[in-house]
């Protein structure tokens, strides 16, 4: 494989990893006739058990992984989340569940402050499928019994649901529009002209089930030539999220919400005509490109979400919306300034580097407006202040 020149050349051991992944995809497609969707692609990329970028051992997350995000900017993030969690528990109970938990700070810092605080959580959970950031997350955890790790979503709870920049990695499928319709872009392989290079993945378009473009607004008059992606499995999280929630709520009669955190637009924002190229994005050494066929296992691969795709699942799965805002809207309301001014300004060495940060979680030319926060649930109410910058209506 020829490296581009601009990103770093990967150890011996990590390249060995990245081209036995790239075999057994390659065995994939041969096995399905040669074509495999982007989504299937994009899985064994991620998750192919002990070579995928998520359940393999190489370091993914912080200033020596691939990428870094909020909670590993501040634990303000964190504690404004358990403050935001914790005025729920009257209608949920004290139940947390998170999917996703990276390197296990955001359970970390919401654990701490609720040991600080005095407020008692019943149980943590954490739903993980990478083994190498679960053995991480349970060395930085082990002060907290009451944390539980699950490999699945279980049947029902009641309780409050986090997802931190989860519904990003979730296997999109891709869809072009042509002259002749719209198509699905799937992955085949073609052997190089050198007998010492790597066969190398390629794009290849097959006829498109109708529905995969349903959730694209307006998708005729879109132009010849638009790539963009589209969600099922997202849209299926969000249906099989729904399911044990509602069976919570009926279960205990007590409520329960899920607040997921990611970056992404409503359906009309995503599908904009501009938007030629769809939102994929690979992240490689805290280096962004777009190239997902880019050693496949050594990089992650991201899509920004659709909203109101995952509102509308939520919903028809019997969840009610309960709020849309922006990151910073969000965290704002929730109290992260007043959490802020708990250092103070007086010692700039320690309240300089936490304003700098919360700056960049709600910043608009940072993270505050690109991440939006859907809140969807079965017997809560939000409280009015975090409303007060609710854009429900442009989902």
């Amino acid at each position: 494989m020829q490296l581009p020149l601009s990103l770093p050349v990967p150890a011996p051991d990590a390249m060995a990893a990245s081209q036995a992944l790239q075999q057994l995809i390659i065995n994939d497609i041969n096995a399905h006739g040669g074509w495999i969707s982007f989504a299937r692609y994009m899985e064994l990329a991620l998750y192919a058990p002990a070579l995928g970028y998520y359940s393999g051992g190489a370091a993914k997350l912080g200033k020596d992984g691939d990428f870094t995000t909020a909670p590993e900017i501040t634990p303000l993030f964190g504690t404004t989340l358990a403050h935001a969690a914790a005025k729920l528990f009257a209608q949920t109970g004290a139940q947390i569940m998170e999917f996703g938990a990276g390197t296990g700070k955001l359970a970390y810092d919401i654990l701490s402050e609720y040991e600080a605080q005095g407020i008692v959580l019943d149980r943590y959970f954490i739903v993980e499928l990478s083994g190498e950031l679960r053995a991480r997350q349970e060395e930085l955890l082990k002060p907290f019994p009451q944390v539980q790790w699950l490999q699945q979503m279980p049947r029902s709870l009641s309780g409050v649901v986090l997802g931190n920049e989860v519904l990003d990695a979730m296997p999109v499928q891709i869809v072009i529009k042509t002259d002749l319709g719209w198509k699905e872009c799937g992955v085949s392989v073609v052997d190089q002209d050198s007998p010492l290079q790597q066969p190398r993945f390629i794009y290849r378009e097959r006829d498109c089930d109708a529905g995969l473009t349903a959730q694209i607004p307006d998708a005729d008059a879109l132009p010849s030539g638009y790539m963009t992606e589209v969600h099922p499995i997202g849209a299926g999280f969000m249906r099989s999220l729904a399911q044990m929630l509602a069976e919570g709520h009926r279960d205990s009669g007590q409520g329960a919400v899920a607040i997921l955190i990611d970056y992404g637009f409503p359906a009309a924002e995503y599908y904009l005509e501009q938007r030629m190229q769809g939102t994929l994005m690979c992240h490689y050494r805290h280096h962004s490109h777009p190239d997902p066929f880019y050693l496949p296992g050594l990089q992650d691969i991201t899509a920004h979400v659709d909203f109101t795709a995952m509102a509308l699942a939520a919903q028809a799965a019997g969840l009610d919306l309960l709020g849309y805002t922006s990151q910073a809207g969000f965290l704002l309301e929730a109290g992260i300034g007043d959490l802020l001014m708990r250092t103070p300004a007086e010692d700039p060495l320690k309240y300089l580097p936490q304003a700098n940060a919360l700056q960049k979680l709600i910043s608009p030319a940072e993270m505050g407006e690109l991440f939006k926060v859907l809140v969807v649930g079965k017997g809560v109410d939000l409280d009015a202040r975090l409303l007060r910058h609710d854009r429900s209506h442009r989902l």
